[in-house]
C-alpha cells in the first residue's frame, strides 16, 4: 500500500509540474497574442491613413510624416521600375546585337557564294575582319565655341 501511495504522489507531483508547465505556456503565448493583436491594429490604422481613410484626427505632423513616407515609397517604386526598365532595354539591345551578327554571317556566306558565282576572287581575310572606326566627338551643354580659322 505504501508503495501505490508514493506512486499516486509522484503522479500528482509530475502532473502538477506538467500542469505548471502547460500554464506557462498558455500564458506566454496569450500574450504574445495580445502583442500580435496590438502590432495588427497598429498595422491596420497604418493602412488606413495611407490609403486615405481616417485622416481627420490626424495633426498636422502626422500628415507631414505620411506625405514623407508616401514620397520614399514611390520614390523606391520609381527606381525599381527604372532598374527593371534599363535592365529590359540592355536585354533588347543583346537580342538585337546576336540577330544583326547572324544576319552578318549570312550575308558574308551569301556574299561569298555571289562572288564565286561572278568569278571573283574570294576576299582576303584581312578584308573580312571587322573593322572599327574610332569616332571623336565634342558634346558640350552650351552655345557652342567659335573657331578660328
Amino acid at each position: 500500500i505504501n508503495k501505490t501511495i508514493e506512486r499516486y504522489q509522484k503522479k500528482t507531483k509530475d502532473i502538477g509540474i506538467n500542469s505548471k508547465i502547460v500554464e506557462d505556456h498558455s500564458q506566454h503565448a496569450k500574450e504574445e497574442t495580445s502583442n500580435m493583436m496590438t502590432k495588427l491594429e497598429f498595422l491596420e490604422v497604418a493602412k488606413r491613413k495611407l490609403l486615405g481613410d481616417g485622416l481627420e484626427p490626424c495633426t498636422i505632423d502626422e500628415l507631414q510624416q505620411l506625405e514623407n513616407q508616401l514620397e520614399r515609397s514611390l520614390s523606391r517604386i520609381r527606381a525599381r521600375k527604372f532598374r527593371n526598365l534599363v535592365f529590359s532595354q540592355n536585354q533588347l539591345f543583346r537580342e538585337q546585337i546576336e540577330k544583326l551578327k547572324e544576319k552578318e554571317k549570312i550575308l558574308i556566306e551569301e556574299n561569298t557564294k555571289l562572288r564565286e558565282q561572278c568569278g571573283m576572287q574570294p576576299r582576303q581575310a584581312s578584308e573580312e575582319q571587322e573593322v572599327y572606326m574610332d569616332v571623336e566627338t565634342q558634346l558640350s551643354i552650351g552655345p557652342p565655341e567659335r573657331r578660328v580659322a
